[in-house]
């Protein structure tokens, strides 16, 4: 049986800059299950695409490692 694929977009704080966008989407790409980040900066947005996508957890984590905070599910 095969996973289904979900796409989630979260609230980051603390994203200010092209560097912000590069960092959340290198950890959050790192993630097992996670196949596409999208960073909207202008918004405070990331958009997670994969089978892990809605594990609130882990994208915190990931964005918690990259130096910024996630503020919940948008």
């Amino acid at each position: 049986m095969s996973e289904t694929t979900a796409t989630t977009t979260y609230r980051v704080d603390g994203m200010t800059c092209a560097h912000c966008v590069s960092a959340v989407t290198t950890a959050l790409s790192a993630l097992s299950g996670v196949d596409e980040v999208v960073v909207d900066l202008d918004a405070g947005a990331v958009t997670v695409a994969g089978t892990s996508s809605s594990d609130e957890a882990a994208i915190g984590a990931g964005v918690q490692e990259a130096g910024y905070t996630l503020v919940g599910r948008r």
